[in-house]
């Protein structure tokens, strides 16, 4: 499959550190040689599908990474302990960091991730919480998904700013974990996974969906338990939330 570099330029084959066992992918490749020295090279990213029975597994990896589960379920295996992968889940390992990640059926797993070096790169994850040999569970999925989806448009235009705009969406990115961080444990609570999908539910009907009210029947909660979700994992109220996807 061709992947598409951030100088425009076409690849004819993947690195070797890159899965083969995905449905769809859509990657990027900046400086698979990242000079040393630097403060913060970003290597490549990309959004990847897996395939039901994808199996990775690494002794070793020559850059730091993060990723991001967007959908799906899974297991991680970081250094001998093993973590349940969802939807929330971000993770990071760097250079002889052992790791094995692995679908669950009978779904599907996609996940965003990036893969970087340089002097900053292991303070940042350090600072975000994500090099203590375990993942964490994040709130506001959409904001960090967002932000790759720019960190993959920048990539793509590779103007004369762009590797610098990367390099800061970087930064940016590990701060709004640090921000969203909900839980130091992946376990996803059954409370978490309602927030979300009603989050999700406000965000595709909000044209039609005017009140607090409507939502909460729809998603088959009560307008009262809508409102503590959002006050226990949400930097706003439900309301405000919805009028605010309203407005803009």
């Amino acid at each position: 499959m061709a992947i598409q570099h951030g100088d425009s330029s076409v690849v004819k084959s993947e690195p070797h550190f890159v899965s083969r066992q995905t449905i769809d992918a859509r990657r990027f490749y900046l400086d698979l040689d990242p000079e040393p020295g630097k403060s913060l090279t970003v290597v490549c990213g990309g959004v990847e599908r897996m395939e039901p029975d994808y199996v990775v597994e690494r002794a070793d990896f020559p850059y730091y990474a993060i990723e991001l589960v967007s959908e799906g379920n899974g297991k991680l295996d970081l250094s001998g302990e093993v973590f349940n992968l969802a939807r929330g889940v971000v993770f990071a390992y760097g250079p002889k960091t052992a790791h094995r990640i692995e679908n669950v059926p009978p779904g599907v797993m996609r996940k965003y991730y990036l893969d970087f070096v340089g002097a900053e790169a292991k303070s940042l994850l350090q600072d975000a919480g994500l090099l203590d040999g375990r993942p964490l569970l994040i709130g506001r999925v959409t904001e960090l998904t967002d932000l790759w989806e720019v960190i993959d448009r920048e990539a793509h235009d590779d103007s004369d700013l762009s590797r610098e705009i990367i390099r800061s969406l970087t930064r940016v990115l590990l701060l709004k974990v640090r921000q969203h961080r909900i839980s130091d444990r992946a376990d996803v609570p059954v409370a978490y996974r309602t927030y979300e999908s009603v989050r999700e539910y406000m965000q595709n009907h909000y044209l039609t969906a005017t009140t607090i009210e409507q939502v909460a029947e729809a998603c088959e909660i009560s307008p009262v338990y809508l409102s503590r979700l959002f006050k226990q994992y949400s930097g706003t109220g439900a309301y405000r939330f919805l009028l605010r996807l309203r407005m803009n």
